[in-house]
């Protein structure tokens, strides 16, 4: 182990000089057009986009008032080979851990292990305050030694006539030392030398291959892989499933694929002796993947939740469910897309308060502006589920009758009997009262019959026996609803009502039914010598002749 950490000083020492200035600068620019604004983050504290105006956001020149400004100004002059200001970042304490040796190790301590997660450090004065007990402490990282964990840990003090800045604790300079002595190439003893040895921008050739091959490279495997598995779940598919169709699709569906991605990447990056630059590119690069496999997976997995609602939607229904439904696929994909850039702009470490208030005011005022729009497709969803008219439904809503033709999220159009087509939006048919004359199990037979008042009351009761006999014979009509009774002594007639419910399939066999039972019921009045009435007026005509008091009392009475 001496005898590599021996080599691993040599190599440092050897990168770690003023002439990899311009090459360090190269660096971060091509890893910045990789990483985004992130990575450009985790190399110099002058590309660190802070939370805060510029103006306000440092006040120490070397950047060391914030816990992300001291590691990221620490580690890019300790790049730059810049050793003199990369200890002024220690808190020594007179201990003598302001040698170049020990900034050397520290550097590869944290270059090679410190966890890539630079862009979750604290940027704020006052650091995170993660322990309230502790508040002028700021632990950035943890990294795995034997049996525990050693806490990278920054102390907040303040220099003699100067503002409080963070540097690194006695605690972790005194820790480096044991850090150093673990660390290994690894898996770079199977490597050629010059890959190793060489570096371009002060990170190692075979780093730059990681970015450059890696992702293409073990996107190729996850390929070969569902090929190799796609045979095995197709065959097995087929001895379980009802459903053969379902088994030509893939074994590893892309989403699938991006997510296997993400987990290797994060399972190498723990072996692979990659420099913290690298490591935070395949983090950005794992978390993006993860994200984005999630959200695609969710989509068309929101896609299957369609297409089986819409299978077993009832049938009646079908048009109107389906648009809906595609409606609130798409809204429920545009919130998994949304979130998932949210997420993507978090992991990066951008602060989403400001958007989210922005949005929600423009949210605001879309639904003021849509408010009629909006009312009318949540009134149509509303039909839809309730059921309340259906396609083919005859109705009367108000001075409309007709049959419903198409139930849309904003309309409904309805062929009236003059076949027009009225279109009436959903709001107003969801807040008036609809009556719908398609959905009668029964219809009504309810006329009533006036005979002449010359009618005799043996007449009369024949007219109202026949007609219940009729009623009582007649195989479409409700037996226990009959009803006819003489009820009334009208201006002009005896009426008699006739009421009863008949068994019919639709409107026009009702008609039809209700003709035959009139026919009868005329049979019936002229077969007990009465005829129908109709109406009638009574004028009294005087007679000239007759004397004037005589006119008085003897009107004369002709039926016109």
């Amino acid at each position: 182990m001496a005898t590599s950490g021996t080599h691993f000083a040599r190599k440092a020492r050897v990168t770690i000089v003023p002439c990899a200035s311009r090459w360090a600068a190269v660096s971060v620019m091509m890893l910045a057009s990789l990483l985004g604004h992130a990575d450009a983050q985790a190399q110099t504290p002058a590309t660190a986009a802070p939370e805060k105006p510029p103006a306000q956001a440092s006040r120490d020149p070397l950047g060391r008032d914030t816990p992300r400004g001291t590691v990221l100004g620490f580690l890019s002059a300790a790049r730059r080979g810049e050793t003199e200001i990369a200890r002024q970042y220690f808190n020594s304490g007179g201990t003598g851990a302001d040698s170049s040796e020990l900034t050397n190790q520290l550097f590869l301590v944290l270059d090679t292990r410190l966890p890539a997660r630079v862009s979750q450090i604290s940027d704020a004065p006052e650091g995170s305050r993660a322990n309230p007990l502790r508040p002028d402490q700021e632990i950035v990282g943890a990294i795995r030694s034997g049996r525990r964990d050693v806490e990278i840990l920054l102390e907040r003090v303040t220099p003699r006539g100067g503002a409080p800045i963070w540097l690194f604790s006695q605690e972790t300079l005194a820790s480096v030392p044991v850090l150093y002595e673990e660390l290994t190439l690894g898996w770079g003893r199977l490597l050629p030398r010059f890959l190793v040895a060489n570096r371009m921008g002060g990170i190692r050739l075979f780093e730059w291959m990681t970015v450059l091959l890696g992702l293409p490279v073990l996107y190729l495997l996850t390929v070969l892989l569902n090929r190799l598995l796609t045979p095995a779940i197709r065959w097995l598919w087929r001895r379980l499933a009802s459903r053969p169709a379902l088994s030509a699709r893939d074994a590893l569906p892309v989403p699938v694929r991006l997510l296997i991605l993400a987990f290797a990447i994060r399972w190498l990056l723990t072996d692979l002796p990659l420099s913290l630059p690298v490591r935070q590119f395949w983090s950005n690069v794992a978390g993006l993947l993860l994200i984005g496999g999630i959200v695609w997976l969710l989509v068309l997995l929101n896609g299957e939740v369609e297409r089986y609602i819409h299978r077993h939607f009832p049938r009646a229904t079908v048009p109107a469910a389906a648009t809906l439904m595609r409606l609130l696929r798409r809204m429920v994909d545009c919130l998994l897309i949304f979130a998932g850039m949210l997420l993507i702009l978090r992991h990066f470490g951008v602060n989403l308060t400001p958007a989210l208030a922005g949005l929600g005011v423009g949210g605001i005022a879309v639904a003021l502006a849509a408010q009629k729009t909006l009312e009318n497709v949540v009134a149509g969803a509303s039909l839809v589920f309730d059921q309340a008219v259906r396609v083919g439904d005859f109705l009367k809503m108000g001075d409309v009758q007709g049959t419903v033709e198409h139930i849309g999220l904003r309309s409904t159009r309805i062929r009236t009997l003059d076949r027009t087509v009225v279109t009436v939006p959903n709001g107003q048919i969801a807040n008036v009262s609809l009556e719908t004359l398609s959905e009668r199990d029964k219809c009504w037979f309810h006329p009533v019959v006036g005979v002449r008042y010359d009618t005799l009351p043996q007449q009369l009761h024949a007219v109202v026996d026949g007609i219940r006999r009729l009623l009582d014979q007649h195989p479409l009509v409700d037996r226990p609803s009959i009803r006819v009774r003489f009820f009334r002594l009208a201006a002009s007639s005896m009426d008699i009502d006739v009421s009863a419910y008949v068994f019919a399939r639709d409107w026009n066999h009702f008609l039809e039914i209700q003709e035959q039972l009139l026919f009868g019921v005329t049979e019936i009045v002229e077969a007990a010598g009465t005829e129908l009435a109709f109406p009638s007026l009574s004028i009294y005509l005087p007679d000239a002749t007759a004397p004037r008091d005589e006119l008085r009392a003897a009107p004369v009475r002709r039926d016109a």
